[in-house]
């Protein structure tokens, strides 16, 4: 039967392991920044195809949901074939997926290119979680931890900005489609690099895919996450419902068939037992709260524009001061974890709480001018509690895991993501609905940073606890 140890010093030191890490930053980048790009282009693109508001929501919505849902797959995946074989295939898979966007002559076909980009990058971005927890001594492990954070937060809130920088200048007539098109040179360079430069690695056991706990997974993710992502914008109807009350069901007996997988010691999609490991429950769990941030971004850029009357470039703009933090809280991560150890993450998150805090009380009093500090806390507290928590979470299991434990955190963050907008995002928009006077979106913007920075206060909790 499979047993979980605490995770191991990779068994010899790449000499190449940190041009190594430059590759495995782009497939981080990928998927966050193919995620938030498309944002400012959806005008854009619902004039040139003549698409209406529902399907260009799903451009949006497909890629979350395939992304969130195939996440613990693709990190099975790279812990049986090889996590080198499929960061390479995913980045594969992505470009040609990109190709299709950046070509697509109709909606349909646009959404299906971006429903095959959240499934190529769900199968790319947990294998550099992995991949660096294997390459990576103790001693080096945070600050590539660290370079990983940065690369996610760049690319996270940079995404936007270089979204309408695209469209506005429109590079050779492309208009939206540069925004998918220019991953193709970035995957050309880095396609070759990664075949020459990564080492192979895997689980010690050679297994074949567990399809059928694969199936259940996807069915009880797709029934939970779907109405989540498409719930509040079509108003709730009776199918995201019947979804919703199916998800529990369909996980529950995921669960039942993986311990009876383990058991009979077969090779299941999820090792039940991973969940003995010291403290990977309260850190899990810390993960989940620890994305609410994602519904700050929604109802921050509503109250840039409907509370404060800007523009879509000012709002673009004015939440730059918490893209810079979350830039360079990562790079200043290493002395602190030096200094605080394991509860690096707390750390983080209790500055994000003291940001969001200041955030509500300068919304209140109507003093957005004084913004900018907040706003760089913020972001310089999640740059340095993300890299800290993904550690506390991947560093619990065996190496030979390490894909499973990046895929469970990575899938983790983006349901949270996901529940934190329906549910704080919902919030927001019943205190300020469409047309609400500025007084109520200041007011829908104040709770709803007071009730992001309660689940950030709650998962700092979690993360403290661990010794």
């Amino acid at each position: 039967m499979n047993t979980l140890t605490y995770a191991s010093e990779p068994a010899a030191l790449d000499s190449r392991r940190w041009l190594a890490l430059a590759v495995l930053l782009i497939g981080t980048m990928l998927p966050p920044l193919d995620f938030f790009i498309v944002n400012v282009t959806l005008p854009a693109i619902r004039t040139d195809l003549r698409a209406s508001s529902d399907v260009s929501q799903l451009v949006i919505s497909v890629y979350a949901a395939a992304y969130a849902v195939t996440l613990i797959l693709g990190g099975r995946l790279g812990d049986l074939y090889g996590r080198k074989r499929a960061f390479v295939g995913g980045m594969f898979g992505f470009g040609v997926a990109s190709a299709l966007c950046g070509l697509a002559p109709s909606p349909s076909v646009l959404v299906v290119g971006r429903l095959l980009q959240g499934i190529s990058a769900a199968i790319m971005a947990p294998q550099s979680l992995a991949s660096i927890h294997a390459l990576f001594p103790a001693s080096e492990k945070n600050r590539a931890l660290s370079l990983y954070g940065a690369t996610f937060g760049l690319a996270s809130v940079g995404g936007q900005l270089l979204g309408g920088v695209l469209v506005s200048a429109s590079p050779w007539g492309l208009s939206w489609r540069s925004v998918f098109l220019i991953n193709l040179p970035l995957i050309v360079v880095a396609i070759p690099a990664a075949l020459a430069l990564l080492r192979e690695s895997r689980a010690e056991r050679s297994a074949r895919l567990d399809v059928p706990g694969a199936l259940l997974l996807a069915s009880g993710l797709l029934a939970l996450v779907v109405p989540l992502v498409e719930g509040r914008e079509h108003h709730w109807p009776w199918w995201c419902v019947a979804l919703l009350s199916l998800s529990a069901p369909f996980l529950c007996v995921f669960w039942w068939y993986e311990k009876r997988q383990e058991l009979a010691d077969r090779a299941p999609l999820i090792l039940p037992s991973i969940l003995a490991a010291r403290g990977l429950k309260r850190s899990l769990t810390a993960a989940f709260f620890f994305y609410s941030l994602a519904a700050f971004f929604f109802v921050f850029a509503v109250y840039e524009q409907a509370g404060l009357g800007n523009d879509a470039l000012a709002a673009g703009l004015a939440i730059l001061p918490l893209g810079i933090g979350f830039f360079l809280g990562p790079l200043c991560g290493p002395p602190i974890v030096r200094r605080l150890g394991s509860r690096t993450a707390a750390f983080g998150m209790i500055l994000e709480v003291l940001g969001l805090v200041m955030v509500a009380v300068l919304a209140c009093i109507d003093a957005s001018s004084w913004l900018v500090f907040p706003l760089f806390l913020i972001g310089a507290g999640q740059g340095i509690a993300l890299p800290a928590l993904v550690r506390l979470n991947v560093d619990q299991v065996d190496t030979r895991w390490a894909g499973l434990a990046s895929g469970l955190v990575t899938a983790t963050l983006q349901i949270s993501a996901a529940v934190s907008i329906a549910i704080i995002g919902g919030l927001f928009i019943a205190i300020a609905p469409d047309g609400a006077a500025a007084h109520d979106v200041r007011l829908g913007f104040t709770v709803a940073s007071l009730a992001i920075g309660a689940a950030l206060a709650l998962a700092a909790g979690l993360s403290w606890k661990r010794q």
